[in-house]
C-alpha cells in the first residue's frame, strides 16, 4: 500500500514538471529572429492567410520580431501591441549573417552582377536549401554585397537576396587584390561579344576543364590570348577560356544597349504612380504622377521609363502602369504607307484618342473614305470634314492596298456578323485563384472580356458574355449559353496560379481536334502583342471545351502566383495588349 503511495506521487509530480516547462509553439524556431518588408507595401493580415482581413499595411524595409509561423506565413508584432500575419515570400529574414559566417564572406569589392537567365529565382541564403524569395529577370544589373563560394548576395527590389554564380555575369573591380592572387595578370589586347547562348567557360582551353561558368548570346568580354581554337578571356575576376568559334572580336553595337532613347510620350494608367530617382523599387520616390497625366519619355530600361516631370526634373516609373503613345511628329505620320481608309461597317464610331474608352467624337457609315495623318498601335488618326481629327480603329476599316487587291466583299473582316461567347472565368462565390497581393481572377477576366467585346461589336460581331457582373454562373450554364446560340466561337478567359511562384507565362489550350487550329490562331495573335513567357497551345481537359461542340478554347493568360506577373497583367497597358491580340487571333481564323 506504501509502495503504490508512493507510485502515485511521482506520477503527479511528473504531471505537474510537464505543465510547468514551457512549450514549445509551432514554428519556435523562427521565433525571435527579425524579417525586414521586401516590397513597397504589405497587407499585415488577422491570420495565416489571404483570406484573412488586413490590420494594416507595412512598409519597404520595416523590421518586425517575428513571434510564431504556420506553413508560409510569419506571425509578427505589429503595431500597439498587436499581432498580425505576413506572407514569408514578400519578406527577408535577418539572421544570415552570424560572426562565423562573416569569416567565410568576402565583400563585393564595388562590383556589380548582369543576370543571364530569364526568370532566375533568387534565395534567402547561399544555397538550394533556401526558400526562394523571388524572380529577377534576365539583363537586369544588380549590386554584389559580398559572396560566399559559388554564391552572390545581390541587392534587389526584394532586398539583399542570393544568387549562384553560374547564372550571372559579374562586372566591375575583381575581389581579390593582385597580392592574393596567384594568377599571372594579362593585358587585355581586345574585346570581344558572345554570339552563342549557355556558352561553357572553362578553365583551361581543354573541353574535359571544370566548367566554371555560362555566357550567353551578346555579352562582351576582355580578350587576353588565343590558343588554337580557344580564346582566353577575363571572368569573374579570374583567366578562363571559351570556344573561338562562339565569340566575335568588337565591342557590342550602341543599339543594343539596354537603354533606349524614345521621342515616345505615355499616359499614367494608375490611380496614383509613385517616381523613384532611379529604374528600380529600392530607388527613393522623389514625387507621385496621377491617372491621366501625360510625360514626355526621355528613355526605357528593362520595365522602367524614365520621364520629365513638369519642374524640369527627371524620374523613373514603372512602364506596366503608362500607356506608350507614338510620337505624333509630322515624319511618324508620314511614314506610314496608308493615304486613305475606308469605312466598313455604318455607325462605326470615330474617336478623341485610340482607345475604345475614349469619348466620340463623330460616327461615319459604310463606304465613308478618310484621309490618314498618323497611326498610333491599331488606330488610324483621320482628318475630318471641320478640319479636326480622330482615331478610327484599324480592324473596322479597309485601306487604299487592300482596296486594290481585294474585291468589295473579302476586303469585309470575317468577324461580321459572327456570334462570339466570351466566358470570363469565375464570379461570385467562386473568386478563382488569388494572386500573391491578393488579386482576384474572378476580377482580371471580367476586365479582359469587356475590353475584348468592346473590339468584337466594333467589327460588327454579335458579342454574348455567360456572365456580366460578379455572379456565380455553373460550368453547364456557361456551354448552354455557347451551345442555345450557336456560338461561332466559344473563348473562356482564366489568369493561373501555381505553388511554384517562378513559374511565368500565358497558355492555350483546346480538347477536340476540331478546336485545334482555332488555338493556334489566337495563341499566335496574343504572342504578338505581348511579351510573356509563350507556353505554347495545348490538349487540356476542360468541361467547358471538352463539352462544347463550337469551336472552343481556354486561355490562361499570365500566373497570379507569380509576383511581378500579377503586376503586369493586372495593368491597363497589358489589358488592352492581350484583347487586341485575341481579336487579331479571331481575324486572323475568320478571315
Amino acid at each position: 500500500m506504501q509502495g503504490k503511495k508512493h507510485l502515485w506521487i511521482t506520477i503527479c509530480m511528473i504531471l505537474v514538471m510537464a505543465l510547468l516547462l514551457p512549450m514549445k509553439e509551432a514554428g519556435a524556431e523562427s521565433a525571435g529572429q527579425k524579417l525586414r518588408i521586401g516590397t513597397d507595401s504589405l497587407n499585415v493580415r488577422t491570420g495565416p492567410g489571404l483570406s484573412y482581413a488586413s490590420l494594416g499595411m507595412a512598409a519597404r524595409d520595416e523590421t518586425y520580431t517575428i513571434l510564431n509561423q504556420e506553413g508560409d506565413w510569419y506571425q509578427i508584432d505589429f503595431e500597439s501591441g498587436q499581432k498580425g500575419w505576413v506572407a514569408n515570400w514578400l519578406v527577408v529574414l535577418e539572421t544570415e549573417n552570424t560572426q562565423e559566417k562573416e569569416k567565410q564572406v568576402k565583400s563585393g569589392g564595388g562590383q556589380t552582377v548582369s543576370i543571364n537567365a530569364d526568370g532566375l529565382r533568387v534565395r534567402g541564403g547561399p544555397s538550394t536549401d533556401h526558400r526562394v524569395v523571388g524572380v529577377v529577370s534576365k539583363g537586369k544589373e544588380y549590386k554584389v554585397v559580398s559572396t560566399d563560394q559559388d554564391w552572390l548576395k545581390i541587392t534587389t527590389e526584394y532586398g539583399n537576396v542570393w544568387v549562384h554564380k553560374d547564372f550571372v555575369q559579374v562586372n566591375g573591380p575583381t575581389q581579390e587584390t593582385s597580392s592574393s592572387s596567384n594568377e599571372e595578370k594579362k593585358t587585355v589586347i581586345k574585346q570581344g561579344v558572345i554570339t552563342g547562348n549557355s556558352l561553357n567557360v572553362r578553365t583551361s582551353p581543354d573541353t574535359n576543364s571544370e566548367v566554371i561558368g555560362k555566357l550567353n548570346s551578346g555579352t562582351t568580354v576582355d580578350i587576353l590570348s588565343q590558343e588554337n581554337t580557344w580564346t582566353e578571356i577575363t571572368f569573374q575576376g579570374q583567366n578562363a577560356w571559351i570556344s573561338s568559334q562562339y565569340i566575335q572580336a568588337g565591342k557590342k553595337q550602341e543599339n543594343q544597349e539596354k537603354q533606349q532613347e524614345t521621342n515616345d510620350n505615355g499616359t499614367i494608367t494608375a490611380s496614383s504612380l509613385n517616381v523613384r530617382e532611379k529604374p528600380s523599387l529600392n530607388g527613393n520616390i522623389i514625387g507621385t504622377v496621377s491617372q491621366g497625366d501625360n510625360f514626355h519619355i526621355l528613355k526605357e530600361e528593362n520595365n522602367w521609363m524614365n520621364i520629365e516631370l513638369p519642374n524640369g526634373t527627371n524620374g523613373w516609373v514603372a512602364s506596366w502602369y503608362v500607356n506608350k503613345e507614338q510620337s505624333s511628329s509630322s515624319e511618324s505620320k508620314s511614314s506610314s504607307s496608308v493615304k486613305n481608309v475606308t469605312i466598313l461597317h455604318n455607325g462605326s464610331n470615330i474617336r478623341q484618342s485610340a482607345h475604345t474608352n475614349a469619348n466620340i467624337v463623330a460616327r461615319a457609315n459604310q463606304g465613308d473614305t478618310f484621309e490618314v495623318v498618323g497611326t498610333e498601335k491599331d488606330w488610324y488618326e483621320i482628318k475630318l470634314g471641320d478640319g479636326q481629327t480622330g482615331f478610327i480603329a484599324g480592324w473596322i476599316v479597309s485601306n487604299g492596298k487592300q482596296a486594290k487587291t481585294t474585291n468589295q466583299s473579302s476586303s469585309t473582316p470575317g468577324l461580321k456578323n459572327k456570334v462570339i461567347v466570351l466566358d470570363p472565368g469565375h464570379g461570385g462565390r467562386d473568386n478563382g485563384t488569388t494572386g500573391a497581393a491578393g488579386t482576384q481572377e474572378k476580377t482580371v477576366t471580367i476586365r479582359t472580356a469587356e475590353k475584348l467585346a468592346a473590339k468584337l461589336r466594333a467589327a460588327g460581331s454579335t458579342v454574348i458574355l455567360t456572365r456580366q457582373q460578379d455572379t456565380y454562373v455553373p460550368l453547364q450554364s456557361r456551354v448552354g449559353v455557347s451551345q442555345m446560340n450557336n456560338a461561332d466561337a466559344f473563348i473562356s478567359i482564366h489568369y493561373d496560379s501555381i505553388n511554384d511562384r517562378s513559374v511565368s507565362g500565358m497558355t492555350t489550350y483546346y480538347y477536340h481536334d476540331y478546336q485545334q487550329q482555332f488555338a493556334a490562331d489566337v495563341h499566335q495573335g496574343i504572342m504578338s502583342k505581348i511579351d510573356l513567357n509563350d507556353r505554347g497551345y495545348r490538349h487540356g481537359d476542360y468541361y467547358v471545351i471538352r463539352e462544347n461542340n463550337s469551336k472552343a478554347i481556354l486561355l490562361e493568360l499570365g500566373y497570379l502566383s507569380n509576383a511581378t506577373e500579377e503586376i503586369k497583367v493586372t495593368s491597363e497597358q497589358y489589358q488592352e495588349a492581350v484583347s487586341s491580340g485575341i481579336f487579331q487571333g479571331l481575324r486572323t481564323h475568320f478571315q
